[in-house]
């Protein structure tokens, strides 16, 4: 079979090196991928946003399977066109991916069907917004309505920081055309947890739980990222808890969508936030996250490739995932000046040729080739991740693969799975 991923981050990497161990890979491919997926795929020099260029390069490859990373080309319609063209690929139609698209399409769906999340208001117009937020007061979280790579999110402690981020997203842009409308919602305090699932449209089948870190500093201190961490499993979700996110949010979810004439099909992702041992949904994204994926990607141990052809196919329910028990841990190493504009051209040590390993790896996400060099091209450069006995085993691993690697300006968490040590310790 001949595959083709379309992204160049680390989620990207991460699932070229899973989809690599399938006997059914012949060929893989990625567009526009990046240094290290360039050593397990042909790298195609096509956008992941150029859905024409990509309907092409699928007929001309002759791809058998398409994989979808990133949200955008979800969003921009991209599993319409290549349906349309007979082409078999992995991910939510643009209607679908409206729940990432537009959260105050997601907030209107979510309230209509009884699902659990944060009282809000949705607002077009600054004034109005601004009036709103004057008479809420704080704490209080904004968001930019549309798409902003993981950052458009704004957790804002008193009124004057409520209405200058008010100002950012609005007036000055600072998130582009995503902050034509903003969502205001009240502040939610408790753990995330990222909570993914595979779904055909009918059956929902969920992934192992992962937890994410989201500011950039330890301490959960510093703006958003897209992330600069992760782990699985995540000791909040315990299996009543599972039980509840699946019957309050997952299944009405999907059957939502399906009632309205919408099936989904691929990977359906809740953010939440737990808090008294309840799931309320902060947000929800269509496809795998990043960092999350890298570490459910070390852990999975069923064929990839079949699990994406039983969500195509409407078989789900005949599949019964298989998880390495060993928890898994993801460091983000950042480029400097990230999550603002990021230095680009540095010289990246010890991440390539790097031989394969099922304890450990450094998936590439920011990297670019320059002559025999690996180099960064991007905020998020590498996402160091390791297996372990326990979880406090798996980081310690994960931080000695960090040290494996270098590059001027590196920088990231020195705290991932800090929560979940917390509550072992408790």
């Amino acid at each position: 079979m001949r595959i083709l991923v379309i992204g160049g981050g680390g989620r990207e990497h991460a699932l070229l090196w899973k989809l690599a161990e399938s006997p059914r890979a012949r060929a893989l491919f990625c567009a526009p991928g990046n240094a290290g997926t360039a050593e397990l795929a042909e790298n195609c020099a096509v956008a992941a946003d150029d859905v024409a260029g990509l309907v092409a390069l699928a007929k001309t490859k002759r791809i058998d399977l398409t994989l979808v990373g990133p949200e955008l080309p979800l969003t921009a319609g991209i599993v319409d066109a290549f349906e349309a063209e007979g082409l078999r690929i992995f991910g939510p139609n643009r209607r679908a991916a409206e729940l990432e698209g537009s959260k105050a399409f997601m907030k209107a769906l979510l309230a209509r069907l009884g699902v659990p999340t944060a009282a809000h208001r949705a607002f077009a117009d600054h004034a109005a917004a601004r009036a709103y937020l004057d008479e809420i007061g704080a704490p209080v979280v904004l968001k930019a309505d549309g798409l902003a790579a993981g950052k458009g999110v704004l957790v804002c402690a008193d009124l004057a920081g409520a209405r200058a981020g008010l100002d950012e997203i609005m007036v000055r842009r600072a998130f582009g055309a995503a902050g034509a409308q903003v969502v205001i919602e009240e502040f939610l305090p408790g753990e995330e947890l990222s909570f993914m699932a595979l779904t055909d449209g009918t059956t929902v089948v969920p992934l192992a739980s992962s937890q994410d870190h989201k500011r950039v500093g330890d301490g959960d201190t510093g703006p958003n990222t897209g992330g600069m961490g992760a782990y699985s499993p995540a000791p909040v979700l315990t299996p009543a808890l599972e039980h509840e996110v699946m019957e309050t949010i997952m299944h009405p979810v999907v059957a939502g969508l399906a009632a309205d004439g919408t099936v989904y099909r691929g990977v359906l992702y809740a953010g939440l936030m737990i808090a008294d041992g309840k799931p309320k949904v902060l947000e929800f994204n269509v496809r795998f996250g990043d960092p999350e994926c890298q570490v459910l990607m070390m852990r999975l141990r069923s064929d990839l490739v079949d699990l994406v052809e039983a969500t195509l196919d409407g078989t789900l329910a005949q599949c019964r995932l298989e998880w390495d028990p060993r928890p898994s841990a993801g460091v983000v190493l950042a480029a400097e000046g990230y999550p603002g504009e990021p230095a680009k051209g540095d010289v990246v040590s010890g991440a390539a040729g790097r031989p394969r390993s099922s304890e450990s790896a450094v998936f590439h996400a920011g990297t670019a080739r320059r002559g025999a060099d690996v180099v960064t091209n991007g905020g998020r450069v590498l996402t160091a991740c390791a297996l372990g006995t326990d979880l406090r085993a798996a980081v310690a691993n994960a931080y000695a693969t960090v040290a494996t690697v270098s590059f001027r300006g590196m920088h990231y968490r020195k705290d991932i799975g800090h929560r979940a040590l917390e509550r072992a310790r408790e």
